[in-house]
């Protein structure tokens, strides 16, 4: 549970930096210094003895002055704890309500909107902040109203708040949407809750802060509320006509890296497992972002779609139909800003290669009620320049056929119905274009293809060997006798030279998911390109190491899963190495540096 806290916290933190939320920080920050001019104005020291016309004197004279002290200004409190409670609680059970009450799936955008507009009149208007302040009426302070005020704030921005999405968010909403809200998904949710609230809240009182100290704007404070006022109703109408989405994508992702390190890390998914079955688990061979194509089993079937478009007659498209095509089915969402700056790349390579064989599913998997609505999904399409066919996932039934976890997310599928790669979030799309074409190779060695689209195309044969698992779903580069899980079997190495990041076995293996076991005879090759290569090993016995042939060491093995070095060369070099492996040892990853 601890373990769950953390992530959601992370999770949270890294998303309240994310460009996605940009469009609602300047609100955040002016709503955090409005509302403290008029108050301060009355409260200061020695205003009633200004009010009473020339008796200031006559007063100090009676009397020392006591300072009144000017009521605290909380609306950053209440901003922020508005916008944490309405996001949180509406992404969990939003779409429960509004589906049980009937109600258009977008009703809540359209709440949000409003509530955003009236506020902003309101801090124009003052006969509508009054009307804005009655539900609070009953509660005698008046300070007590305004911060009301700004709570009812803070819950609509959360009903506009669409954060860059990753699988912590993913994992909330897709069980809001499905209504299957447990102990661990309710705890995931308020500790994210917790970890967006508290970058809000720093920049809420930051405004606060300035507002405070800078005497023009107690000076000005009708003009700073104005100001404000027109921000939002600025910011609603940018919203409603979705011109913030132009300046979000023309902005780097510069939080992606982060997010992935932490959400999709061993521990994260381990925690987030939960959404997913045993289905379809031969995906888990393939690798986000992997520098090589691989088998990962038989592409799912686009199954519990609600509608098409973009087809003809909007009539559903059967993947087995493009058996001999190349295929690139890629999860996005319409408002998703990681999705939308996706498209151009998507578009490039629809116009270069599909008289070449490819073809581009998309899958539409909301992550937001509003999503779901076909007339928004359609036009946000057309804003985009989206005109591959398109299926609507609202109910994530492909999502999960797929075992995905993020928005956007392509799988790219051979011209035999089988998943060979695919890549998670935004970035490496010369690595993604350059399987694309090997693929249309594969499907047609006689196929005549354009220039790239991306000039930037990387070199798979890179300068270190990547990071190597001895799992049965999760190897890289292997080569020679079929893998059989979880049974002992004989291998033979493959006759000729090992390719560079290619591995191997001989003798008897049994290839586990945790870790590949030594039998009688076992002996394992790998071609490396690094200055020293490294194997985590378990177990009692000895290890013998050969680098081109000639034997360099012997390694003696003991207790569990450890770290060995096997070569540490001054300069990288490409060389073959062969470990002679002892019966019951226990190989787990190769590492290289």
């Amino acid at each position: 549970m601890i373990t769950l806290v953390l992530i959601g916290v992370l999770g949270g933190l890294i998303t309240a930096v994310s460009p996605c939320i940009l469009p609602v920080l300047p609100v955040v920050f002016l709503a955090g210094g409005t509302g403290q001019g008029d108050d301060d104005a009355t409260s200061a020291p020695g205003a009633k003895g200004a009010e009473a016309g020339g008796g200031g004197k006559v007063a100090t004279a009676l009397a020392p002055a006591a300072p009144v002290r000017a009521p605290r200004n909380r609306r950053p409190y209440a901003v922020v704890a508005g916008l944490v409670v309405s996001f949180a609680f509406f992404t969990l059970l939003g779409v429960t309500i509004i589906s049980a009450l009937g109600l258009p799936q977008d009703i809540l955008r359209y709440v949000g909107l409003a509530l955003l507009l009236l506020i902003g009149l309101g801090l124009i208007l003052p006969p509508v902040e009054r009307l804005l302040e009655k539900p609070f009426a009953r509660i005698p302070q008046r300070q007590v109203n305004k911060e009301g005020s700004a709570f009812a704030l803070g819950l609509g921005l959360g009903l506009l708040y669409v954060p860059c999405a990753g699988p912590v968010l993913a994992a909330i909403t897709i069980a809001g949407a499905r209504g299957e809200i447990s102990t661990d998904i309710v705890v995931l949710t308020l500790s994210f809750a917790v970890g967006t609230a508290v970058p809000l809240l720093v920049f809420a009182l930051a405004g606060r802060r300035v507002a405070a100290r800078i005497t023009a704007f107690r000076r000005r404070a009708r003009g700073l509320r104005i100001a404000a006022g027109s921000l939002m109703i600025v910011l609603a109408l940018g919203l409603a006509f979705d011109v913030t989405a132009a300046i979000q994508r023309a902005l780097p992702d510069y939080t992606s890296g982060v997010q992935k390190k932490i959400e999709d890390s061993d521990a994260a998914r381990q925690q987030l497992s939960g959404l997913y079955d045993d289905s379809n688990k031969e995906l888990s061979r393939c690798e986000d972002g992997a520098d090589e194509l691989r088998s990962c089993g038989k592409a799912p079937a686009l199954e519990g779609i609600d509608s098409w478009f973009n087809t003809p007659g909007d009539r559903p498209v059967d993947l087995k139909s493009l058996r001999g095509k190349v295929t690139l089915v890629d999860f996005w969402t319409y408002s998703c800003i990681n999705c939308q700056r996706a498209v151009p790349h998507l578009r490039d390579w629809e116009r270069a290669y599909k008289d070449a064989g490819l073809r581009i599913i998309g899958v539409h998997s909301p992550e937001f009620a509003f999503e779901k609505k076909r007339s928004n999904v359609v036009s946000g399409a057309e804003k985009l320049g989206v005109t591959w066919p398109v299926a609507l996932d609202n109910d994530l039934t492909a999502w999960d056929n797929y075992r995905n976890r993020f928005w956007p997310a392509k799988y790219l599928i051979d011209a035999e119905g089988t998943v060979r790669y695919f890549k998670f979030g935004e970035g490496q799309y010369d690595r993604t274009e350059k399987m694309i074409r090997e693929l249309l190779r594969q499907a047609n060695p006689a196929v005549v293809l354009p220039d790239p689209t991306d000039r930037a195309m990387d070199d798979l044969a890179a300068d270190r060997t990547p990071e190597t698992y001895l799992s049965n779903l999760r190897i890289r580069g292997y080569t020679g006798t079929p893998l059989v899980d979880d049974k002992p079997t004989a291998y033979r190495f493959p006759k000729g030279t090992l390719p560079l990041n290619k591995l191997s076995l001989d003798g008897t293996w049994t290839a586990g998911y945790e870790n590949f076991t030594a039998g009688r005879d076992a002996r394992l090759a790998i071609t490396y390109r690094a200055k020293n290569a490294n194997v985590v090993l378990a177990g009692t016995g000895k290890v013998t190491v050969l680098v081109n042939g000639e034997a360099t060491k012997t390694i003696t093995v003991t207790g569990s899963p450890t770290l060995y070095r096997l070569t540490d060369d001054r300069d990288a070099r490409t060389a073959r190495l062969e470990l002679r492996v002892d019966e019951g040892l226990q190989a787990y990853v190769f590492t290289f540096g």
